[in-house]
């Protein structure tokens, strides 16, 4: 087993990791940028190592700095995380280079399964049904406009790297496509680098469906079963739950079998998720592939009892899954709400700041990941997450009234989070029923909208 592992990220995905390597008797090493001295992963790591100023891309991007902390900390791995260079290739080849094992899958699975274009290719070919669209990049209008046509409108654009709604756009004409090819392709480039962007059919209020999957380095694969990701805001999630609402056993069966052939047919290992879109009528259709741990993987880890991080751990460190998929179990229902520094009432803009009050949650049936405390100042530099906090029980309907509790116990002030937001959402009759789809907060937003100017007209 490694004896220390350097974590290039941040936040509370650092601390769950240095949890993980704490228990399983690893030294660890945090990074920080300037601005995050004050932050628990460093006072919590064995060793802390600056790289850098505020900037992401002068420390948690900046792969020269992290590989000298690596070589004079002498560290055996580096744990990316999430975000941040989670899923970039080169990085993960300099640290093979440099004979420090990266705790993820090779630079190979990342290029393919990162190009949005070539991972829909493996999977189809592997047997999983894919979004009607365009097989190559799209590069002119008028192309654009032949395939828009072709599939039928509505369709959207999506940039082939990256992800978080960047470079993605939705049309209905032939007028508006013309003018969002040109925008999804300037913020594609901006955001990762590559312009390349693709068309295909958009699906109409659909379920955002994914599988947890881990595989070893000797081709052993099983999948954790689903999390249902549908409550989203700018293509970006808010709240996640195991299993889907909209899942039966025989349907659960039928993707995850889909799922393992397709992680086979591209020799994919460690851990990794595979995601859907599910319209109305139960069809589903491989959207991509995510090669590294989710935001969202506790919700996983409570139905299962499987610590995910820990696999991570072990499979790149050679060691074949004692799991089969039969020993498998899906227990209860678990949900995930992310706790944003954001003000839902002003279309979730960012909210940082000095945290002056806080109290946490707590009691049975909760756990809560987070990096905050008293005191703490969110910075504008990075991701808004203040939290997750999430819960386990034998079914769903009381997983919601346990986070109806436990929402109304997270007190956090001056600066504005998403926790009112929450607490309107489980009282939501459509999410009660588990009715729901990847517009609702929009449509709720847009029924807020029209109450307010309707109040407005009777004043």
């Amino acid at each position: 087993m490694f004896s220390k592992i350097l974590i290039a990220n941040r936040g509370e995905i650092a601390l769950r990791i240095i949890r993980a390597c704490k228990e399983m008797g690893i030294r660890t090493v945090a990074v920080y940028s300037q601005v995050d001295r004050e932050s628990l992963h460093v006072r919590l790591a064995d060793e802390a190592v600056c790289i850098g100023a505020a900037s992401p891309a002068t420390s948690y991007l900046n792969i020269p700095a992290i590989i000298s902390a690596a070589e004079i900390t002498d560290v055996d791995a580096i744990h990316p995380g999430y975000g941040f260079l989670a899923e970039n290739a080169h990085f993960a080849e300099i640290c093979e280079s440099c004979q420090i094992t990266f705790i993820g899958p090779s630079p190979q699975n990342i290029r393919l399964l990162g190009d949005k274009m070539a991972a829909k290719d493996t999977m189809h070919r592997a047997g999983l049904p894919i979004t009607p669209g365009s097989t190559t990049i799209v590069k002119s209008k008028d192309e654009a406009i032949k395939i828009a046509r072709r599939i039928k409108y509505p369709v959207i654009i999506k940039a082939t790297a990256g992800g978080g709604g960047r470079g993605m756009r939705i049309c209905h004409n032939d007028v508006r496509l013309i003018s969002a090819l040109m925008t999804a392709q300037a913020e594609a480039e901006t955001a990762f680098g590559v312009p390349d962007v693709y068309i295909e059919k958009y699906i109409e209020e659909p379920r955002h469906i994914e599988f947890q999957v881990m595989a070893d380095h000797y081709g052993n694969v099983v999948h954790l079963g689903e999390r249902d990701c549908s409550i989203q805001r700018r293509h970006q999630k808010l709240l996640e739950e195991s299993p889907s609402p909209a899942l039966d056993n025989k349907l659960r069966k039928k993707i995850g079998d889909l799922v393992i052939k397709g992680v086979k047919a591209a020799g994919y290992r460690n851990v990794g998720t595979v995601e859907f879109l599910l319209d109305k009528n139960q069809n589903f259709y491989f959207m991509e592939m995510n090669t590294r741990i989710q935001v969202e993987h506790p919700v996983t880890e409570m139905i299962t009892g499987i610590d995910i991080v820990k696999q991570q751990i072990k499979i790149a460190n050679g060691e074949k899954l004692k799991l089969h998929q039969d020993d498998i179990k899906m227990t209860g229902a678990a949900i995930e709400c992310r706790i944003n520094a954001e003000d839902p009432a002003n279309n979730f803009m960012p909210c940082p700041g000095r945290i002056e009050t806080l109290s946490l949650p707590g009691g049975p049936n909760i756990r809560l990941d987070t990096h905050v405390y008293q005191g703490y100042q969110i910075s504008p530099y990075y991701d808004s997450l203040v939290a997750k906090l999430i819960v386990h029980r034998e079914n769903r309907q009381e997983a919601i009234k346990t986070m109806s509790r436990a929402l109304d116990e997270f007190i956090i002030g001056p600066i504005k989070t998403t926790v009112p937001f929450h607490r309107t959402l489980m009282e939501n009759p459509s999410f009660k029923k588990g009715e729901v789809s990847t517009h609702l907060v929009e449509n709720l937003a847009k029924t807020e909208t029209e109450h307010k100017e309707k109040e407005g007209e009777r004043a």
